[in-house]
């Protein structure tokens, strides 16, 4: 499916991104993190399909289970003791909430950072930092690229040395370790001449000097301007609704969080609906091409 979100102004997008991640790390509120990892979650499979959600279900899911079972084996804070371990060491409930808080926390965030990787591409984030800090922003935006130009990378060397019959899957143990040793060899040293390569590139063509002009193909229109001041008032919501207590919480000594009062409500209503923002634009986008190619 096409995503609309990523084709508005880099600086929406960036800001967006940068607000539900301090978000999603700051706000422990229960409620809250269950509101930010449906989002993220959601979003995440409307990007990356059915990959995206067996990635989740395979992998995010078995570590956020496995860190929260682990939390209690080592803090042992609270007051409301459910039994004793057989080290001795009390097992409590607020250790079991917090462990399962802040698993909900870290897969929110990885589930964030994986929708980040697809809508804030390399040249929308040099294009956002390349004239303020040139050399971190041409650094970040190599590292964002290497992954992915890796693993094709991979898969093109993997592919010659089977050709040939040296790879991992060819010969005994002891020539399999071979084979991937030198696999491995091979990609270090690709990985390291094209960051070179990139780097001189990036040099002869004035990268960073003073004065130096750059195309871009972003504009910021009134699209860019609606949703700017969008993102901006709900995310100052959120922010006077947490000032005004409606998203307290506190996990030790006992768990409590805020009474469910209008300044609770509204504030994990303002964040759903921050949280549902892009996946918004995308489904209403989709409804509109529907009904201009369908007629209805």
């Amino acid at each position: 499916m096409k995503d609309t979100f990523s084709t508005y102004h880099p600086a929406v997008n960036f800001l967006y991104f940068a607000l539900v991640l301090v978000f999603s790390m700051w706000f422990m509120h229960p409620a809250a993190l269950c509101i930010s990892l449906a989002g993220a979650f959601v979003w995440s499979v409307y990007l990356g399909g059915h990959k995206a959600m067996r990635f989740t279900l395979l992998t995010m899911l078995p570590m956020m289970l496995l860190a929260a079972v682990i939390n209690p084996a080592f803090n042992h804070k609270g007051g409301t003791i459910l039994t004793y371990l057989p080290t001795g060491n009390p097992l409590t409930l607020e250790s079991i909430v917090y462990g399962a808080a802040a698993a909900a926390m870290l897969i929110a965030v990885i589930l964030w950072f994986s929708c980040y990787n697809k809508v804030m591409t390399s040249d929308k984030f040099v294009y956002l930092f390349g004239r303020i800090i040139p050399a971190l922003s041409l650094v970040l935006s190599m590292v964002l690229r290497f992954v992915p130009k890796f693993q094709a990378q991979l898969r093109v060397v993997s592919g010659a040395q089977r050709c040939i019959g040296r790879d991992v899957s060819n010969g005994s143990l002891l020539q399999r370790a071979r084979h991937g040793i030198r696999i491995l060899s091979i990609m270090v040293t690709w990985a390291l001449e094209n960051a070179i390569e990139t780097a001189d590139s990036m040099k002869s063509r004035g990268y960073g000097l003073p004065g130096r002009t750059a195309f871009s193909i972003y504009r910021f229109d009134e699209r860019d301007r609606s949703a700017l001041c969008w993102i901006c008032g709900v995310g100052g919501f959120i922010l006077a609704m947490w000032g005004a207590g409606g998203l307290y919480h506190r996990y030790f000594p006992t768990f409590k969080i805020a009474a469910w009062d209008a300044w609770s409500v509204s504030a994990l209503l303002a964040y759903l609906l921050l949280c549902a923002t892009p996946l918004i634009i995308d489904l209403w986008e989709d409804r509109k091409w529907k009904h201009l190619r369908y007629g209805g």
